[in-house]
């Protein structure tokens, strides 16, 4: 009986150091993967920051000045657009990204969790964007309607500028998202720079 104990104790150990072996793999190559990318997302976290930063500062030029007349209608409209184009760049180059972290077969909780946290944050970017282009294609949309009014004085704006502005306001920044997750994923499972370079 006690030979049978010590048996199925043994296998228990084996099991859990194989499972260990296999997290901390899973890790590395989540780490790996995360790391490859941290260039790429900086490019387009500074991307992010000056478009949302250009639409802030166009924003509050037109609410102080209203959407003006004949060619500035067209100017504001073109710019609209071009902001909008730029909205969905951005938002395109995150779902690239998170497809890429997506398409890692990951089983283990930890990495998981460490994956799913991340790829959620890069949704609400996404879910972001896609509210501000939808904001700037309205916007451009109102600026050619107001082109062709006869009544339109040229002091007011198109309603959606408002909604726009409050979207853009209040942004500071993406967080250093990528850069948590590989430090954490580093402490947690002690990878140095020779697991990471290592094969997986």
């Amino acid at each position: 009986m006690r030979k049978f104990r010590y048996g199925w104790l043994l296998i228990a150990v084996i099991f859990l150091t194989a499972c260990g072996k296999e997290e901390r793999r899973e890790a590395a190559t989540l780490c790996k993967t995360l790391s490859r990318e941290q260039v790429d997302l900086a490019a387009v976290n500074a991307l992010e920051k000056d478009l949302l930063g250009s639409t802030r500062a166009w924003c509050a030029g037109i609410i102080s000045n209203g959407a003006g007349k004949t060619k500035e209608l067209e100017e504001n409209a073109a710019s609209a657009k071009s902001l909008a184009q730029s909205a969905n760049t951005v938002a395109t180059q995150l779902s690239q990204v998170r497809q890429t972290l997506y398409d890692l077969p990951l089983k283990q909780e930890y990495p998981q969790g460490v994956r799913s946290t991340f790829i959620n944050q890069i949704m609400k970017r996404q879910k972001m964007l896609q509210e501000i282009r939808m904001a700037l294609d309205a916007s451009a949309a109102g600026f050619l309607e107001f082109s062709r009014s006869r009544s339109y004085t040229g002091d007011s704006y198109p309603a959606a500028i408002d909604k726009l502005n409050s979207l853009v306001s209040g942004y500071s920044g993406p967080d250093d998202a990528i850069g948590n997750a590989i430090r954490d994923l580093k402490v947690k499972y002690t990878l140095s720079d020779v697991d990471l370079a290592a094969k997986t």
